[in-house]
């Protein structure tokens, strides 16, 4: 079963909250985003390999490094984006998406809309840091 959604859908509060339309817009927007990253890692991919050329000045070599260094730390995190990205697809499949893994309660549309990975609402997302704020100082 396909819903269709027009171009210019956006989720809003007057819908039943993860109605089968925002459900979609939001499988839609986190695959979109899966696809962004992985087409933008194939091209780092084959920039880091294109470049794989010793540069004779010292100062041009270590610029390259560190811009190389700075590349696979960004992939890296990346990775671990689609990592969370693959959680929330798999959430939407099981009808779990939209819910504070913590209490239950809708996490919110602006939210999921500006962060689609979230697991926690936004209070439950405070009191989480509250407490690794607690914790981080002892």
């Amino acid at each position: 079963m396909s819903i269709t959604l027009d171009e210019d859908y956006k989720p809003h509060d007057s819908e039943p909250f993860m109605n089968e339309r925002q459900v979609e817009y939001f499988r839609r927007k986190l695959i979109a985003w899966k696809e962004d990253i992985l087409r933008e890692s194939k091209e780092t991919l084959t920039h880091l390999q294109d470049e794989n050329h010793i540069l004779p000045d010292v100062a041009d070599r270590a610029s390259s490094e560190t811009d190389r260094s700075l590349e696979l730390r960004t992939r890296d995190r990346q990775r671990k984006l689609i990592s969370k990205i693959d959680s929330a697809l798999k959430r939407v499949q099981d009808g779990s998406y939209g819910y504070c893994e913590e209490t239950g309660e809708p996490i919110g549309l602006k939210r999921l809309d500006a962060r689609p990975t979230a697991t926690l609402s936004i209070e439950a997302q405070e009191r989480h840091e509250k407490r690794e704020r607690v914790y981080r100082d002892e």
